[in-house]
Parts: structure tokens; C-alpha cells; sequence
């Protein structure tokens, strides 16, 4: 029987009736009222009339339904039909701002999308995408009717987004961030898809290609001129983040509840963002951190200064955590353009931790997890490269060993005495070739050869003779990760080093 019925999930109208032997079912986008049910009443009656009177025209009623084409080839004579199969099929063939609504309206639709999704996400997410959609997605797409956005619609909108300025400068949109904005409406339009059964119109639409991560770390010598440079109420700060590798969040949300002097650690629980402590970025995030004894000591003066009037580590004369922009604008960047030193965010300053510890040796599986990170994939991928920079040492050993060898001369072959086994020694160590008797003429003996005086070497001339004959041994060994860490805050004893 004939009726207007409702979806149950999102409680719009649709028309269920029959025709030509199928059953047709026909979305609106009308919610259930008593108002809008008369008025999809009175046109199923008209419907139902026409279908007994064999006059009615299926594409009149529904221009863009997608059962058009089946109906068309259902045709068979006596059915009531007033059509040709021909004539529905022509009848198909619509324009787009003609064909039936699918879905509730954008706006509305992602609406309810935000509000069962934000259970599963950070505050801080839950900010970032609220300010996302209600300052991109909505005022864009936010009339339209969710199934009805075509493709066209979709890449004309990313179009757009490269020529809106960026916050703090005079270009468009970063790739990056394009990309975070039409992921959301791609998570928005593909969960619509999916609900009300039309194909997405995202798909197949790629990505832009993003720039590689922007990571410029300070060298060593950088960093002593910084923390010799820098507030002294700020000195212990600067020391824990360019020694620890600390996020910004993690850092001005450290409180003093995970600082442990006894075991020498920092626990990462908690982080600082958008004005609220909450839980880290990753289950990953979660760690301990090893203090270094300049961490140790700026730490434990630290917690003279406010260990006592706030729960946190780092604050303001009043307790509350650093905000970031206050600090960046007001001790970051006048501190970097006071030393010459090229703008950079403070985030470098973790970038410069890691890059520290690569230089120096430390394991990466231990560096990854001070990091934070599950893996030393990105550790490789990220900061490899920077070394060189930073150590002014790279291939030395290698240029050392040829240093060596090449003071000694060329490698030869020599067989192994008593033996047909062969090796390769420097040519200086060799065991000189036996050489024929020398001949004079005939009748004569064999000229003298000259021999020079011998003459002890002085002690001097002797250690200078060993270092260029070895210079290997003649290069002071590497310092480690704690020795360097001691040299930045003027400390000459040797410590145990960190991991």
C-alpha cells in the first residue's frame, strides 16, 4: 500500500509506493511533521491516480531518481505505462541543479557529524576542527544539499583556499594546511555517502604535495650563546627544553608532581594546550624523561623560584602556566634577533635536542623514546640529515684511517713467510724484496755504495715522527651527549653519561 513513511536514523520523509511491478522508494528532504506529511500525502494521491489512469511519467515527478533506467527496461505492453523505454531513458538526461535533493542540507548534516564524533577527540582537536568548519566548510558549503556537492564543487573550493591569506603572511593557504581542511570535508562528506547512499564526490581526489618539514636546529655553538645570553629567569627554562627535547605543551604543562629528583626523571603525563591541561598528543607521548645533570641542577633551582607558589614547573608571577605567544613574542624571537640569529619557532629548540643527541652517539632507540616517538623511523627521516651540520666532524674517522694508511704508502701484496697464504700491508711494513747482487764491470769490483750516519731522534722530533705516522691515536676520543651537556653550563667534571 501506498504511503509516506520516515527514515529512522535521520527522520526525513520518503515516498513508498508501486509501480510498473518494483517497488520505488523516494527520499525527501522534508523532516517528519504533520504539516509535511499532508503535503507529501496529497502528491502520492496524485501519483496513485495517475499510475491507474496509465498517465503518469516517472522522470516528471523524480528527474534525477536513479530507478529510471531500471524502469525503463521493466516496460511491457499493458502495464500501464504511457512512456516508451526510449522516452524514460531521454527523460534521465537532466540538469544537475534539477535532480532530487539527497540528504539534509550541509550545514546541518555536519552538525551532527561534530557532535558524535567529538567524544572521541582532544579538547584541543575539538577546537582546531570547530574552528575549521565553522570558518571554512560551512560558509562554503553549508546551503547546499550534502549529496547534491559534485566533484566541480569540491575542487573549486580547494581553488579557493590557496588564495586566502595565511595568518601572519602574504601567501595563501600552506599545502599542509589546505590538506587539514579538505581532510575534514572528506571525513564529513564520505560518512554522508555512506548514510544516504550517493557517491562521494572526494573520491579520487589526491592530496597536494606538502613541503618537507621545516627543521632548522641550532648548532652547538648556537645553543652556549643563547644560554649564555639569556633572562636569568628564564635560564632554567631554555636548559630543560634544548636539553630534554620537550614539546611546548609538555613543558609548560610539566608539574612538579612529575619531577622526581630521587630517580632522576621526568614524567610526561600531561600537556598544556589552547589554555587547559590535558591528555599528551600520543598513548606514545606518554614517558620518562632522563635528567642530564645540567637538567638535574636547573631543575633543582627552579624549584626554589616556584616550587612553592605553583603546581607548576615554569609559570608567571601569578602561578598560571607560559603562554606561548607571550614568550615568543616577548623573550623568543627579540632574544634570537638580539644575538643574529635567524628567526625560528621555539619548537626548534626540541629539533635541536635531537640532532644534539645523534651528534653524540646516543643510541636511537634511546633517543626515540626521550622523544616520545614509538620508532626511530621519523628520527632517521627527520634529522639525520642535520648532523653534519652540527658535529663539523662527519667522514673524520674515515679521513683519519686513509690519513693512516696513505702515511705509510701504498697497500701491497706480500705472501706470509713459509706460506702461499698473501696479505695486504702498508708498504712501509713490508719485508723488502731481495735484490741481486750488484755487478761491476768485468774485472772491476762493485762501486761502494754511501751509507749516511745514523742519529738518535730527540724526544720531540720522536712524538711528532708517532702522530703523523698514526694519527689516529694523536685525536682527542669524541666528547659524549653528558660531557657536552657539562661544557654548555661551564661544569669540567666528567659525568656519567645520560642513557
Amino acid at each position: 500500500m501506498p504511503s509516506i513513511r520516515s527514515r529512522a536514523d535521520n527522520d526525513l520523509l520518503f515516498f513508498d509506493f508501486r509501480f510498473g511491478g518494483s517497488r520505488c522508494r523516494e527520499q525527501t528532504l522534508l523532516p517528519d511533521t504533520p504539516t509535511n506529511r499532508k503535503k507529501l500525502q496529497k502528491i502520492l494521491d496524485k501519483i496513485e491516480a495517475e499510475i491507474a489512469a496509465g498517465t503518469f511519467v516517472y522522470a516528471n515527478y523524480f528527474p534525477g531518481s536513479k530507478a529510471l533506467k531500471r524502469l525503463a527496461n521493466q516496460v511491457t505492453p499493458g502495464a500501464g505505462l504511457s512512456r516508451t523505454a526510449q522516452a524514460v531513458e531521454q527523460s534521465a538526461v537532466v540538469k544537475p541543479e534539477a535532480a532530487l535533493p539527497v540528504g539534509p542540507l550541509f550545514k546541518d548534516f555536519a552538525t551532527q557529524w561534530f557532535d558524535e564524533r567529538s567524544i572521541e577527540w582532544r579538547r584541543s582537536h575539538i577546537k582546531s576542527l570547530l574552528s575549521t568548519l565553522n570558518g571554512r566548510l560551512i560558509p562554503y558549503f553549508g546551503v547546499k544539499v550534502v549529496g547534491n556537492i559534485t566533484k566541480s564543487d569540491v575542487l573549486e573550493f580547494r581553488a579557493t583556499l590557496a588564495k586566502v591569506k595565511g595568518r601572519g603572511t602574504k601567501e595563501g593557504l600552506s599545502p599542509k594546511r589546505i590538506n587539514e581542511i579538505m581532510g575534514l570535508l572528506r571525513q564529513i562528506i564520505n560518512e554522508a555517502a555512506d548514510r544516504f547512499e550517493f557517491t562521494s564526490p572526494v573520491l579520487n581526489i589526491k592530496k597536494l604535495r606538502q613541503r618537507k618539514t621545516d627543521v632548522e636546529p641550532f648548532s652547538f655553538a648556537d645553543v652556549q650563546r643563547i644560554l649564555a645570553t639569556v633572562r636569568a629567569d628564564y635560564k632554567n627554562y631554555f636548559t630543560t627544553r634544548f636539553l630534554t627535547g620537550m614539546r611546548t605543551g609538555e613543558v609548560h604543562g610539566l608539574k612538579w608532581k612529575y619531577v622526581d629528583f630521587d630517580l632522576r626523571i621526568i614524567r610526561v603525563r600531561e600537556t598544556f594546550v589552547l589554555g587547559e591541561d590535558e591528555y599528551t598528543k600520543t598513548d606514545g607521548s606518554q614517558r620518562d624523561i632522563q635528567m642530564s645533570q645540567p637538567v638535574f641542577e636547573a631543575l633543582k633551582s627552579q624549584y626554589e623560584a616556584t616550587g612553592k607558589v605553583s603546581e607548576y614547573v615554569f609559570c608567571n608571577l601569578v602561578g598560571e602556566p607560559l603562554d606561548n605567544k607571550n614568550f615568543s613574542d616577548r623573550v623568543w624571537y627579540p632574544l634570537l634577533r638580539h644575538l643574529g640569529l635567524k628567526e625560528r619557532r621555539p619548537y626548534q629548540m626540541r629539533h635541536t635536542a635531537a640532532t644534539l643527541w645523534l651528534a653524540s652517539g646516543e643510541a636511537p632507540e634511546w633517543i626515540a623514546r626521550q622523544l616520545g616517538h614509538t620508532s626511530t623511523e621519523m628520527l632517521f627521516r627527520v634529522y639525520s640529515r642535520y648532523v653534519p651540520n652540527l658535529t663539523r666532524q662527519d667522514g673524520s674517522a674515515m679521513e683519519r684511517l686513509l690519513a693512516s694508511q696513505f702515511s705509510q704508502g701504498a697497500l701491497i701484496e706480500q705472501k706470509m713467510p713459509g706460506s702461499q697464504v698473501a696479505v695486504f700491508v702498508p708498504a712501509a711494513q713490508a719485508a723488502p724484496m731481495s735484490q741481486p747482487k750488484p755487478r761491476g764491470l768485468p774485472g772491476r769490483a762493485a762501486p761502494m755504495q754511501a751509507v749516511p750516519p745514523t742519529r738518535e731522534p730527540s724526544p720531540a722530533s720522536a712524538m711528532a715522527s708517532d702522530q703523523a705516522a698514526n694519527p689516529v691515536s694523536a685525536q682527542p676520543p669524541p666528547l659524549s651527549w653528558q660531557d657536552m651537556a657539562n661544557h654548555w653550563m661551564g661544569d669540567t667534571t666528567i659525568q656519567s653519561a645520560a642513557g
